[in-house]
């Protein structure tokens, strides 16, 4: 049986489910979850959205989902409730995963050619952490495996697609800024 929901109930719902998830929770799964359709869902994300505009969070599409985000000003006082640092990435991982995040789907051995380097820790690590994953292999002598960005790594980065990723212009003035 079908659970009717008034607006104000919908938009309360979709508030808990986001809070309870700590993840990015996708417009069909919210759909499915609150059992009403996906449009109704789509008008309380957006009344969502306006609400929380002006507040210490907000609420944001990322990964294919959406989520609830601090405001990066407050960035300062949250680094401060939490104790201790977020596991750092090395920067051969660094590396490793802005050449797969660009270059998609690569394989391990593009990504040696492009850093000059052995790749298999940073990769391996990369792995573990769930930024990227393997996609199938390449349709080449020996078959190497190819390496794709994962939703994790969006929801890490805040991304709400890869489209999102600075552009190697943009990312060519922010290092000469540096500099």
């Amino acid at each position: 049986m079908k659970y009717y929901m008034t607006n104000q109930k919908l938009l309360w719902a979709i508030e808990a489910v986001l809070f309870a998830a700590g993840r990015a929770v996708s417009l069909k799964e919210l759909a499915h979850i609150l059992e009403v359709s996906s449009e109704e869902v789509k008008e309380a994300l957006k009344a969502l959205q306006e609400h929380y505009q002006d507040r210490g969070v907000t609420l944001r599409e990322v990964g294919g989902g959406f989520r609830f985000e601090t405001r990066s000003e407050f960035a300062p006082y949250i680094r401060r409730l939490k104790l201790g640092n977020p596991p750092r990435l090395s920067r051969a991982a660094l590396e490793t995963l802005a050449i797969v995040a660009y270059k998609q789907p690569i394989t391990k051995a593009e990504i040696e050619a492009i850093r000059g380097v052995d790749s298999a820790g940073a990769l391996k690590s990369l792995l573990e952490k769930g930024l990227i994953k393997i996609a199938g292999r390449k349709e080449v002598p020996g078959r190497p495996l190819l390496y794709v960005t994962t939703r994790r790594f969006l929801e890490v980065f805040a991304l709400k697609d890869l489209s999102e990723l600075p552009s190697l212009k943009e990312l060519e003035k922010m290092f000469d800024e540096r500099d």
